[in-house]
């Protein structure tokens, strides 16, 4: 239907979920936000003219399957967090802290497609091209057949890239985007949404990639409605320790392929680079002689990866204990405490417990179970976990080791970086690995029991002269 005659209202907006209410509201209830709702201007047709589509309907069976493929990236981690490669006509989304490298890895792509697939527009609201061209300069970038536009209407946008015809556009950021036949101000709701769709909208029909970065807030959720990530067909999240040099690129939507993949990179002053091999970038630091530390064989996506993760437990200053949870999933927290405290005897009651990964990442398969709870006993008790030693397995409410998927994987790569020692649940533990002894333990209690060296740390480091 062609709309034909529209008029204009008033209604009151959720700059969070969108929700829409005739009054004024101080908590939302949709996303139960406080001081959300907006007075915003709401256009709406009043008469509706019936118009033929532009594409007809096509039976399944006689839709082509010949039209192009997806393109690498010259980004092996990027590639990977996407499935493989850009899709023509995608929309992707990036969000992330601000600082944390969201314009650099776009102008780093940007900079790398121009060599293989040809121009590249780079759409800035927030800086000017001698900015950009400062940033390109510390990166060493030549900038042939990169673009730079320092627009925020998206009708110039539009305009300037359909004759440029390139290959990807970036628009950093949307929050800045706005159209002006909209009253309300850019980065609300309503000029969010809109502007995405309008890009979506030419995406599809020229069949050009579209990278979009978006903020987040304090809390870690996207800027702006959360009909944003509903619109665009990849979400991706730029993560990092505000210290710490590692980047994590996370996917939490992909229409083209998996969500479980996990791209990770190093921040130098080169620009973001690649980590190759980051199980030994991830435990080049440890220090094999620290109480309550243990490596676990994790799976991000396709790829195995050995984390370090940490524990310390204290007693308790307050009446009640706390529990702190830093990479690792807080429910699995609490449920390994109580059975590590009613099946192994672990006095954990007036203990405050700190769990810790390393890097900066997050674990949230429950394979990391028996690590987690391995470095809290070795808090605990105070004695260290052998250094040649990794441990995975599910723990169960009855404080019973369960199985999990892709043993041979977690094995073979812990066995690559030189561990000796792996210690895995009873069942399931059929994997048969030459340069690496498999430990089978049917309980977390026994599991314990291999696990911690029987000479306290203090006393080794006495030995050792320190």
């Amino acid at each position: 239907m062609r709309k034909t005659d529209r008029s204009t209202s008033t209604a009151f907006v959720c700059q969070q979920c969108g929700k829409e209410s005739l009054k004024w509201l101080g908590r939302c209830p949709n996303c139960q936000q406080w001081n959300t709702f907006v007075e915003t201007r709401v256009t709406t047709p009043t008469t509706f003219s019936p118009i033929s589509p532009v594409n007809p309907p096509q039976e399944l069976s006689q839709v082509a399957t010949d039209a192009q493929d997806r393109f690498p990236l010259p980004l092996l981690e990027f590639n990977r967090v996407l499935g493989g490669g850009v899709v023509p006509g995608s929309l992707v989304l990036i969000a992330g802290d601000p600082g944390i490298g969201k314009s650099t890895l776009l102008l780093q792509v940007s900079a790398l497609i121009t060599q293989a697939q040809g121009n590249v527009v780079y759409v800035s609201g927030e800086e000017t091209p001698r900015q950009i061209k400062l940033r390109a300069e510390r990166l060493g970038m030549k900038g042939d057949k990169l673009y730079l536009l320092a627009e925020t209407n998206l009708e110039v946008i539009l305009n300037q890239i359909e004759q440029l015809s390139p290959s990807l556009v970036v628009i950093d950021s949307i929050q800045t985007v706005y159209r002006p036949e909209l009253d309300t101000t850019p980065g609300s709701i309503t000029q969010v949404r809109e502007c995405t769709l309008q890009l979506m909208r030419w995406a599809k029909l020229s069949a050009t990639p579209i990278f979009i970065a978006g903020h987040v807030t304090k809390d870690g959720a996207i800027a702006g409605p959360r009909v944003l990530e509903h619109i665009v067909d990849v979400v991706l999240y730029l993560e990092g320790e505000p210290f710490s040099s590692y980047r994590l690129l996370r996917c939490a939507k992909n229409r083209f392929g998996s969500t479980n993949e996990v791209g990770i990179f190093e921040m130098k002053k080169e620009g973001l680079v690649e980590v190759t091999d980051p199980s030994q970038a991830l435990l080049s630091r440890r220090f094999s002689q620290a109480i309550g530390s243990v490596v676990v064989p994790t799976l991000e996506g396709s790829r195995p990866l050995l984390v370090e993760i940490q524990a310390l437990t204290n007693p308790t200053s307050f009446g009640l204990p706390r529990r702190t949870a830093n990479g690792v999933d807080f429910g699995r927290l609490l449920l390994i405490t109580a059975v590590l405290s009613r099946r192994v005897g672990l006095k954990l009651g007036n203990q405050d417990i700190i769990a810790n990964v390393t890097g900066g990442l997050r674990i949230g398969e429950p394979a990391a179970d028996l690590g987690i709870a391995l470095a809290i006993a070795s808090s605990y008790r105070d004695m260290g976990v052998d250094p040649s030693l990794v441990a995975v397995g599910e723990v169960g409410l009855s404080g019973e080791l369960r199985p999990v998927s892709q043993l041979e994987r977690r094995v073979s790569e812990a066995a690559r970086l030189g561990f000796k020692r792996c210690l895995v649940p009873k069942r399931g533990s059929q994997v048969r690995d030459k340069d690496i002894e498999l430990i089978p333990a049917s309980t977390l209690r026994e599991a314990i029991g291999l696990g911690l060296v029987k000479t306290k740390a203090k006393d080794r480091a006495n030995e050792d002269g320190v």
